[in-house]
């Protein structure tokens, strides 16, 4: 399958990143939120860090104009009814997933293919919600997208070869690098991330290092970029909160219990970077 136009559902960090790196790419995306404020977010995202780019000199102006003008914002499902491949990217929360892919299901071409961005949940039981589950795939992002290379591609049980061969030249074409994950809660990457990064919340909670120290540990020890706990604010501590309850559930294993002090800061709005307070203060 040739896949030329692209649809994105969620302008959120996650796809309106998703949306620039395939405008970059020259695909014609169509990005689509519940609301105009939420696209025009998206948008705002979108342009200043290709703006960003070309101040560094990596994009020429003209390149970034065109890639913004391949962007079509709407809050029409009808507007993807002729894209190629549709991403799922929304709030990591299964029944609103779920919902997006019935809604896709009856939007879409009966050729395109579906997938999901969901970090943790089951491409099988996600894909189970399509009325062709054999087109439908968990691709999974990294955040921030423009930036980090790596796609994760998750066959379901249903995913046939076709759908997995077109997802893999998607992501050449994007110019990122696909590792191939059997279906498992938190695929590979998450599976060793998300509970490293639990774990330093414990040692955050138990008093045994500050946060900054123990990021510093982890930078100038481990060879980090970033240290686990200034990732959790980037990434969203209820996102990880989520993460790690879905791999509880699905494993039953008191290994993946969540950090109290991770579940108490989201109680408390402390999320990161999007909320300004997090482990660190933005």
């Amino acid at each position: 399958m040739q896949i030329n136009k692209v649809g994105v559902v969620g302008a959120g960090t996650m796809g309106n990143g998703i949306a620039q790196v395939c405008a970059t790419a020259g695909l014609s995306v169509v990005m689509l939120d519940i609301d105009q404020q939420s696209l025009e977010r998206g948008l705002h995202t979108v342009s200043g860090s290709l703006e960003r780019l070309v101040r560094k000199e990596q994009l020429s102006a003209a390149e970034r104009d065109s890639a913004l003008r391949r962007i079509k914002s709407t809050t029409d499902y009808a507007d993807l009814a002729d894209v190629d491949l549709v991403i799922e990217a929304a709030s990591e929360v299964e029944k609103i997933k779920l919902a997006i892919i019935q809604t896709l299901d009856k939007t879409v071409r009966q050729d395109a293919i579906i997938a999901s961005n969901t970090s943790s949940m089951s491409i099988t039981k996600l894909a189970a919600a399509s009325g062709a589950p054999n087109r439908f795939i968990g691709m999974h992002f990294f955040n921030p997208v423009p930036v980090m290379l790596l796609v994760e591609l998750i066959r379901g049980l249903q995913t046939d070869d076709a759908t997995h061969q077109a997802a893999g030249q998607f992501v050449e074409i994007i110019k990122k690098t696909a590792i191939s994950v059997r279906n498992s809660a938190g695929f590979a990457v998450n599976r060793i991330l998300v509970p490293m990064i639990n774990e330093a919340v414990f040692v955050l909670q138990e008093g045994i290092a500050s946060a900054r120290d123990i990021d510093e540990g982890m930078r100038l020890g481990c060879n980090h970029v970033i240290g686990p706990l200034a990732l959790a604010d980037l990434i969203g501590l209820d996102t990880l909160l989520s993460v790690m309850e879905t791999f509880y559930n699905s494993f039953n294993d008191s290994k993946y219990r969540p950090a109290p002090l991770l579940r108490e800061m989201v109680e408390a709005g402390y999320l990161g970077r999007k909320s300004g307070q997090g482990f660190y203060s933005y």
